[in-house]
């Protein structure tokens, strides 16, 4: 049985409906019911009412500190179960990052000036809890750009974790979701390991949404094309690196991420 892991910037009923939340659920639920072994994972956005959705804290995985930019950042993993399904939501908090604040904008809508550094600790918290799980799955498939740094990780600073050695890769391509930059302290947080300085020349000096996708694009081992208005110069880029690509297959999407998953 073939395990994915994905790892989605939303999901619905845990947010409001967006496509990237309606993918976030209806693309795992999918593979689930076609016999895949489906794990799944999301940030713990501050709106997201915990009671209702009846979150609570997995202790044995919480309780590590993740170091960004010389700061440690304690980790919480919660977890809950999507009503009339079978799929398990793992969520990754912490108090500074998610817990007392919305999603990527604030309540006027304005973009969180650190969303950078919210990003890369929701995939190394995904990554190290998934290491805590000893869960290992054959395709880690990303959806949203908080998880944009994933595919980079899992082949350089994680490639020789036995949880991440034999993993591929896929990347969802969705329509622009930045108007902002992430700073000039992106480059830097992002280093781990061996993800240094050399290793991000390619890119600018402030990443944005376009050259998030690049760099996603970059380290995965295939690409989708989650609806008919993806950027396309990310779109033209994919193309340029010859993997493999599921072009928007429009509404029955099922089969295309069955054949492409067979096929990695």
């Amino acid at each position: 049985m073939i395990k994915v892991l994905y790892i989605n910037q939303e999901m619905i009923p845990y947010v409001p409906e967006t496509d990237l939340a309606i993918m976030g659920k209806e693309l795992p639920q999918k593979m689930q019911e076609a016999g895949f072994e489906v794990r799944t994972f999301m940030p713990k956005w501050g709106n997201i009412n915990e009671r209702r959705g009846q979150l609570h804290e997995v202790i044995r995985l919480s309780g590590m500190n993740i170091i960004i930019d010389e700061t440690d950042h304690p980790l919480i993993i919660k977890v809950a179960s999507i009503p009339m399904t079978r799929i398990q939501v793992f969520f990754i908090d912490n108090e500074d990052h998610f817990s007392n604040r919305h999603t990527t904008v604030d309540e006027l809508g304005i973009e969180y000036p650190d969303n950078g550094e919210r990003a890369i600790f929701f995939a190394r918290g995904v990554l190290e809890t998934v290491k805590k799980m000893r869960w290992i799955p054959d395709i880690i498939h990303c959806q949203g750009w908080m998880g944009a740094v994933i595919p980079l990780y899992v082949k350089t600073a994680y490639r020789d974790e036995p949880a991440f050695a034999n993993v591929k890769v896929v990347t969802s391509l969705f329509a622009n979701q930045l108007k902002c930059d992430l700073g000039e302290k992106f480059k830097r947080c992002v280093e781990y390991r061996d993800v240094d300085a050399k290793l991000l020349e390619p890119y600018k000096e402030r990443f944005d949404f376009v050259e998030l996708g690049k760099l996603a694009i970059d380290y995965s081992d295939a690409i989708a094309e989650a609806g008919p208005d993806i950027n396309s110069e990310l779109h033209q880029y994919a193309i340029a690196k010859g993997i493999p690509m599921i072009e928007y297959p429009g509404e029955d999407y099922a089969q295309h991420y069955i054949d492409l998953y067979n096929k990695l």
